[in-house]
């Protein structure tokens, strides 16, 4: 009965995964709405995606069972770290800052900032640190629902492997969006009944003073306490740097969540909210099911003499259930871990495709052929995260063995976004350096030649490793010219250099003299990747034609015109001028004209006049930053002209036809 109920639950998910690959089949384009939806990502449904980042299999696993270890305290403190110092430290921190800058990935950016090789170091070895987290996602769901079921795991994997397959290469990024808002409802209704049935079903707090350990709140069955400030892992201090920064600010489909939004405002709300939901609906009433299985069923765990891992605590107490509903709870944890492994697909497509096929193999791949590159590279990505399911050591060491790639791009993002004189050569040896001592640490406590763990987590070795080694190459060489001490973003004739303009660079000017200040729109305006823009933008810094609002965090991607810069571009007729001065021009008025008198032609514009869907982003957020537009929409965008943009159709009329 339980293993019927569970798989006619499991049909509908299927179905419903499926289903929303078809229905967003349409809404991919080209490769940018594959990879990044077209940055048409809405405040809601990305806030959903975060919710469904951290609602993923580990939680399931991990703030249970921390609760069993430690007691309530233990998988609460847990929750609550990964969720503020991890998802809310970094989008407020970050949004503005992975927005404005226009890269679609984490090691575009480090082109910007570094240099191409360390992009294309960190792309190759981020790749498979996605796949390693990919791998521990469906290792996790696998041991959840064989636990429960009795299934074998082998083929537990394999067909979550080949549901990812078919419903994320049918239309990439959209197709994980609609699947962690399915996840996420399921979720949002199955974790509170689950709790509220095992309430009703044994009693409250009361219920829990047979607890083993004494305290449930505050010690685990075998009486521990979690650790504050020792660096041996778990404690309070290794959550932060694990679970808080590194496993996160290294990681690219964080990144790819915020750059997918349609502007920094969205990100930065989505990751607060969703921050704040995870810990309500989801971190704490997982930690309190975990007390419910330690009080339930003490003697299955290991702590106390059993068997069973304190991590299986979830699947465990479901068994309690009557199968309609225990289904149901499983079904939402498989839900959680194959719509996080959906993203962390995404997030090593994105840099299979964007990081090393268009810049490394195929570099001028028209976006068609980009778009079968990205669907053929997801299916390679799942067979060969497939093979890593067999890594030895399980989900523990899958985990282990990701964060060996993904702990010291975290450095190289907070290092390069607050530190001006940080370079490219402290970025490629602090990243080698970090990566290679963690795969070193990794082989030898896998091979029970010298466990790091009894110390502390690798990760955090391989953290500072990455931080001291960055620091000291970086003195070894010359920063870039805004690294230097003397270098003023105020531009005069004495502090800047000549240098000569070709199309391209005039290209950029005229588009930060029509307003577009960061680099996001000027990337996706031109249709090119942002480091060949920020080439130009260095370039048309240097000679004064440019300014920076600053050299740190979100300031440092945000660009205004100079005099020098306004005389270097044609002379405007005074309309035209006017124009400029209220950051339009002729294409812009024609779409405010459609938008008011014909709405029905707004879908044909990007074909009318060629425009990709990141070049209808740059515009449209352009427009909307300026307060002529508003966008809507759930899923797909939608736009309204407001008053003001009425105003500029009236001033500029006679401009409209183009």
């Amino acid at each position: 009965m339980v293993n019927i109920t569970f798989a006619i639950y499991a049909i509908i998910f299927i179905g419903l995964l499926v289903g929303s690959g078809l229905i967003s089949k349409k809404w991919v384009s080209d490769s940018d709405d594959y990879i990044l939806a077209g940055r048409e990502i809405s405040f809601p449904i990305n806030t959903v995606a975060v919710v469904a980042i951290g609602f993923a299999g580990t939680s399931i696993a991990l703030a249970p069972g921390f609760s069993v270890l430690y007691g309530a305290r233990g998988g609460i403190i847990w929750g609550v770290i990964y969720s503020i110092f991890g998802l809310f430290l970094y989008a407020n921190l970050f949004s503005n800052f992975i927005r404005r800058s226009g890269a679609q990935t984490l090691p575009e950016y480090f082109q910007i900032r570094y240099n191409g090789k360390v992009r294309g170091l960190v792309a190759v070895t981020s790749v498979i640190g996605m796949c390693g987290i990919l791998a521990n996602n469906v290792s996790s769901l696998s041991a959840i629902v064989s636990g429960y079921t009795g299934w074998s795991t082998i083929a537990i994997a394999a067909v979550a492997f080949l549901v990812i397959l078919i419903f994320a290469t049918m239309s990439g990024l959209w197709a994980t969006s609609v699947a962690d808002f399915i996840q996420v409802t399921i979720g949002t209704i199955a974790v509170p009944i689950f709790t509220l049935i095992l309430m009703n079903k044994y009693g409250g707090f009361e219920y829990f003073n047979t607890w083993l350990g004494g305290n449930w709140f505050n010690t685990g069955l075998s009486g521990a306490q979690l650790p504050g400030l020792t660096m041996k892992y778990p404690s309070v201090i290794t959550f932060m740097l694990l679970f808080g920064t590194a496993l996160v600010w290294g990681n690219n489909y964080y990144w790819l969540k915020i750059s997918s939004c349609r502007n920094e405002s969205i990100a930065r709300k989505s990751y607060t909210i969703g921050t704040i939901y995870l810990i309500i609906v989801f971190m704490i009433p997982l930690s309190i099911i975990g007390i419910y299985a330690g009080v339930t069923m003490p003697e299955v765990f290991a702590l106390v003499g059993g068997s069973a891992d304190q991590t299986a605590a979830y699947g465990m107490i479901a068994t309690v259930i009557t199968p309609i509903l225990g289904s149901l709870f499983i079904v939402g944890a498989a839900a959680a871990a194959l719509s996080t492994s959906s993203t962390a697909a995404m997030g090593a497509t994105s840099m299979a495709t964007r990081d090393i096929y268009k810049r490394l193999i195929n570099k001028k791949a028209s976006s068609e052929t980009t778009l079968r590159a990205s669907k053929f590279t997801m299916g390679l990505i799942i067979i060969v995260t497939w093979v890593m399911t067999f890594f030895p050591g399980g989900p523990t060491y899958l985990f282990a063995f990701a964060n060996a790639w993904l702990t010291p791009p975290a450095v190289l993002l907070l290092l390069g976004a607050f530190w001006p004189r940080f370079n490219a050569r402290g970025a490629f040896w602090g990243v080698l350096i970090g990566m290679i001592t963690m795969v070193i640490l990794t082989i030898t406590e896998l091979t029970g030649i010298f466990a790091i763990g009894k110390w502390t987590h690798m990760a955090i070795i391989g953290f500072l490793v990455s931080l001291i080694v960055g620091i000291l190459a970086t003195f070894t060489d010359k920063p870039k010219y805004y690294g230097d001490p003397n270098w003023d973003i105020r531009a005069n004739k004495s502090n800047r250099v000549e240098r000569k303009l070709d199309e391209f660079d005039l290209e950029v000017l005229v588009m930060i003299r029509n307003g577009h200040q960061y680099l996001a729109d000027i990337s996706d305006g031109l249709k090119v990747d942002s480091g060949i823009s920020n080439v130009a933008i260095e370039k048309l810094d240097q000679g004064g034609y440019i300014e920076r609002a600053g050299l740190r965090g979100s300031k440092f991607f945000t660009f205004n015109i100079t005099k020098k810069g306004e005389k270097a571009l044609p002379i405007l007729d005074e309309k035209e001028l006017a124009m400029v001065k209220d950051y339009l021009n002729k294409k812009y008025l024609k779409f405010l004209e459609i938008t008011f008198n014909e709405k029905e032609k707004i879908g044909s514009f990007p074909k009318e006049y060629n425009m990709s869907s990141l070049q209808m982003s740059s515009m449209i957020s352009h427009l909307n930053r300026r307060g002529y537009i508003n966008e809507k929409g759930l899923f797909k965008r939608k736009v309204e002209i407001t008053d003001l943009g009425k105003s500029m159709i009236r001033k500029y009329g006679d401009y409209v036809t183009i």
